[in-house]
């Protein structure tokens, strides 16, 4: 059972107490019922927290109490995380907590010119909100200096790992004290996440809330099956439909982010796209637009959605179902916080079936179905474009991979067709003599040939009534899946 209590409960500097009950706080989270006394207590400590738990106001405001009062501006508290959204959305939460505390803070990122930070870093900063990539820029440029830093904090450490900042954090680590205090918070806790953790932390405290198996009670989780061309137009009829006003919207690519948000506005439902090749302002805008309702509808890609948080987000809707449980427990995660309730809906084709399985085995439960006027039709997986390659079409109309060279990539039945190509490019005239012997015994053949040919399209049709109803048990034997796994 989860312990809970009362902020009035937890020994915080009053400054920081009178700021909570402004905002309007009263009880603490699980996390941070667990957490903040341990790090007020000064040991290290290893959270597993999934998101919208409130795992950033853990250690914020007991790294404020902690290095409140310092009147010597040097880099006392550093927190490093994957992604620009993450951190802005914590150096805004430290200044809210942390007015009137004397405290300075900054936050520093890629993607952006280094003019304006690099100022604010030579002005003197007491908390230091970076991300992997800057923050090596700028130490290896002499703007900053670790050897003062009393709290490290690794947040999202797991998003680290899958990002690739594995290297950056290896440069980081052993420019800092040993003499220091460090927490880890990650919504996983894969093998070289404890790996990392043992190499970085000293007898830390293990603290497990909200696991990503779990997902938030308060969101009610539904599956429409449909084909991915429908999409859009189901996409469009459910926010229309439903009046929705706030609403997240997840893709797997880039590219899709874009094309949705292009035909969403084109219907007339206001919506802009969020993804790592937009620029940080275009970003920016973006996100306050979705904040003060500007906009309806936020389109984004998993890393991009990272730092999004807002209380009231009522829907969030994935367009392509996620590859793993993992990043389908963080992208609902969006929506049912702060005690509010929340809707997470999906849209399922024939090639997200297995992910979808998947996904419900990981949670324990069926997600429920809706039917809706675009039901699943295709019912055989698509054919996914290998890396590096684009599709063009041939002299016949037919679709031929070109890999980024400009050459054609032959799969292996059409290299074995095309084997003896020059062969019979030679011996094309011995074929067009034998042309004519061919048709005088063709006549005779007509007839078997005919009822040869009205076989083969019963076998044809046989063979697709098989994959379809073997694409409609795909579908229906999920909650056998589920069933035998418990």
């Amino acid at each position: 059972m989860e312990d809970r209590m009362q902020f009035n409960e937890i020994k915080l500097l009053d400054e920081l107490m009178n700021t909570i009950k402004e905002i309007g706080y009263s009880e603490a989270t699980p996390i941070q019922s667990q957490t903040i006394p341990l790090l007020l207590e000064g040991y290290d400590v290893l959270a597993c927290a999934q998101t919208g738990t409130g795992k950033t106001a853990a250690y914020v405001l007991p790294m404020l109490h902690k290095l409140s009062g310092s009147t010597r501006k040097k880099i006392k508290g550093l927190i490093l995380t994957p992604t620009r959204e993450l951190a802005n959305q914590i150096h805004e939460n430290i200044k809210q907590f942390g007015k009137g505390l004397g405290l300075s803070s900054t936050v520093i990122y890629g993607g952006v010119g280094q003019n304006a930070q690099v100022n604010a870093l030579k002005s003197g900063v007491d908390i230091l909100v970076a991300t992997p990539g800057r923050l090596n820029d700028l130490i290896d440029q002499g703007y900053i200096k670790l050897g003062d830093v009393e709290m490290f904090v690794l947040d999202e450490a797991d998003q680290m790992l899958d990002l690739g900042f594995i290297h950056d954090m290896k440069k980081i680590i052993p420019l800092l004290p040993k003499n220091r205090q460090t927490l880890l918070f990650s919504a996983t806790m894969p093998k070289e996440i404890e790996k990392l953790a043992s190499t970085i932390l000293k007898s830390p405290q293990i603290i497990k809330v909200d696991p990503v198996t779990s997902t938030v009670e308060a969101i009610n989780q539904t599956v429409y099956f449909v084909d991915r061309t429908n999409k859009i137009s189901l996409l469009t009829y459910l926010i229309k439909e439903k009046k929705m006003t706030s609403v997240l919207v997840f893709t797997r690519t880039k590219i899709f982010a874009d094309k949705v948000a292009l035909k969403l506005n084109k219907a007339k439902i206001t919506a802009m796209a969020i993804h790592g090749d937009k620029g940080q302002s275009t970003r920016e805008l973006a996100l306050r637009s979705f904040k003060d309702g500007s906009i309806k509808v936020l389109v984004a890609t998993d890393v991009a959605a990272r730092g999004i948080d807002i209380a009231e987000l009522n829907y969030v809707i994935n367009y392509d179902i996620p590859d793993t449980p993992e990043t389908y427990i963080h992208r609902i995660g969006r929506t049912g916080r702060a005690g509010y309730s929340g809707n997470a809906i999906n849209f399922c084709n024939y090639d997200d079936i297995d992910c979808l399985r998947d996904i419900e085995k990981h949670i324990g439960k069926i997600i429920k179905e809706i039917p809706s006027q675009w039901p699943m039709l295709i019912l055989e997986k698509s054919e996914r474009k290998a890396r590096n390659q684009v599709v063009a079409k041939s002299e016949n109309n037919k679709p031929k991979h070109i890999n980024m060279q400009g050459k054609e990539v032959v799969k292996n039945k059409e290299r074995h067709k095309g084997k003896n190509f020059n062969k019979d490019k030679v011996t094309n005239s011995h074929t067009s003599n034998q042309t004519t012997k061919d048709k005088s015994k063709s006549h005779g053949k007509s007839s078997k040939e005919s009822g040869r040919s009205h076989n083969t399209r019963a076998t044809v049709s046989h063979n697709k009534s098989k994959s379809i109803n073997k694409g409609m048990n795909k579908c229906v034997n999920r909650s056998k899946s589920i069933n035998k796994n418990k």
